[in-house]
């Protein structure tokens, strides 16, 4: 079973020319082009399959502060916003509800890295608050847990994947913004050093600047291109149950599951100390430039050698614009549901509040996150292509930062100011 996924209705033509063209129908995409369009600035949009079919409706609706790296705070108090914003901006609910964020530690060790990160952000004013373990059993009561701790942050929140990145599109579209579905870009058209336009399984199209958003394709595009975006995939299994009394509206992360409440009643639940790791090529090519990351995180992942390996060494790395491109040949990667995580998911967290002894399964899916060495995304120009930006990389946190990230990717390529400091994100830091 896969996650239920509202379908948006886009042309098929393909215009000649635009300003801006965006490759990649995700969330970040999707709201850069919203962005443009409200600025009037010309935009199509081009997704290889349908409109957030990957990891923007595969994610958990997560809209969190907590725990995030220092320099990442920024865009994610801006995503605060703009989500809360969003219904009225588009004028359609994206399940939106500032319900608060809890991460709970079960060592001292655990607690140390929250207090940790309290104490980074403290000037920052984001609100989270240190709990000791009867202050955590007044949130979220009935549980049978022996918390050491942990952390809360009532302004985070949760948003509905099934539905926002939906919602915007048909937002742009309305706007102005050209969306084009089943539409892979197989390269970019150059001329004079910088870019001309893109070239399409359907033709050319001519314009000033180009967007890769892209999720975990952006490395083999740009890789045609001879430029190196270093990011892994690792794939999370998710679950959501049918409509049942909870704890909580607070969305809850333990050391080794997470719950947080659907808009229709249920709850999405997942591993959260386990994520697949299924090897590919890109595994020995860069797997070097994530020791830091291993030695910290090995025990959360469960490598595996198998078919994966196979069908990625069979997708080109090479390829020329009038010959098929791999992402016409996957339009939507689509990986298989790990049934042990998802019942280790559920074993932990019964385990902790039995009352998802009474939990059944609605759905279940998987998806894939692409993650940089350092965990941030790339939200930047390309120096060596004139004309080129992306916004990718983003490490799990895309959906929550979203609106923020493309509002400041549709800043980058209209040279507007941009909604925070950028610098973080920079390409050349990788």
């Amino acid at each position: 079973m896969t996650q239920t996924l509202v379908p948006v209705n886009t042309v098929n033509e393909l215009p000649d020319s635009t300003t801006v063209v965006i490759i990649g129908g995700g969330i970040v995409g999707v709201t850069a082009a919203l962005t443009l369009a409200e600025r009037n600035i010309p935009v199509v949009l081009l997704e290889k399959g349908h409109i957030a079919g990957e990891q923007s409706s595969r994610n958990l609706g997560w809209v969190r502060k907590t725990s995030r790296d220092v320099a990442d705070v920024p865009l994610a108090v801006a995503a605060d916003r703009l989500w809360a914003e969003m219904p009225e901006r588009i004028g359609q609910s994206v399940g939106y509800k500032p319900c608060g964020i809890m991460f709970l530690a079960q060592t001292a060790e655990q607690m140390a890295i929250y207090e940790a990160w309290s104490d980074s952000v403290s000037s920052l004013a984001l609100g989270s608050q240190l709990l000791s373990p009867a202050e955590i059993d007044r949130h979220v009561p009935d549980g049978q847990g022996h918390w050491a701790g942990g952390i809360y942050t009532p302004s985070d929140g949760r948003a509905e994947p099934s539905i926002a990145v939906s919602g915007m599109a048909e937002a742009a579209i309305v706007k102005g913004a050209v969306l084009i579905q089943n539409c892979a870009v197989r390269t970019l058209a150059t001329s004079g050093g910088r870019v001309s336009g893109v070239v399409t399984e359907k033709g050319e199209i001519r314009c000033d600047q180009v967007l890769l958003a892209a999720g975990s394709w952006s490395r083999r595009f740009l890789g045609n291109l001879g430029i190196s975006l270093p990011t892994l995939p690792v794939v999370a299994s998710v679950l959501r149950t049918r409509p049942m009394q909870g704890p909580t509206d607070i969305s809850v992360g333990g050391p080794d599951f997470s719950f947080r409440k659907h808009k229709d009643g249920g709850f999405i639940i997942t591993q959260r100390s386990a994520l697949n790791a299924p090897l590919t090529l890109d595994h020995l090519l860069i797997g070097w430039r994530y020791l830091g990351q291993l030695r910290a995180n090995f025990s959360f992942l469960r490598t595996s050698l198998g078919r994966e390996f196979f069908e990625d060494l069979a997708l080109a790395r090479r390829w020329n614009a009038d010959s098929t491109s791999p992402f016409e040949k996957v339009r939507t990667w689509n990986p298989r549901v790990n049934p042990d995580l998802i019942e280790e998911a559920l074993t932990n967290l019964r385990k902790a509040w039995p009352i998802f002894d009474k939990a059944e399964i609605e759905e279940e899916w998987a998806g894939v996150i692409d993650v940089t060495p350092d965990s941030n995304p790339v939200i930047d120009h390309i120096e060596t292509i004139p004309g080129l930006a992306i916004a990718t990389g983003f490490s799990g946190h895309g959906f929550g930062t979203g609106p923020a990230a493309g509002h400041l990717a549709a800043d980058l390529v209209s040279n507007t100011e941009p909604l925070i400091d950028p610098s973080p994100y920079r390409f050349d830091r990788l």
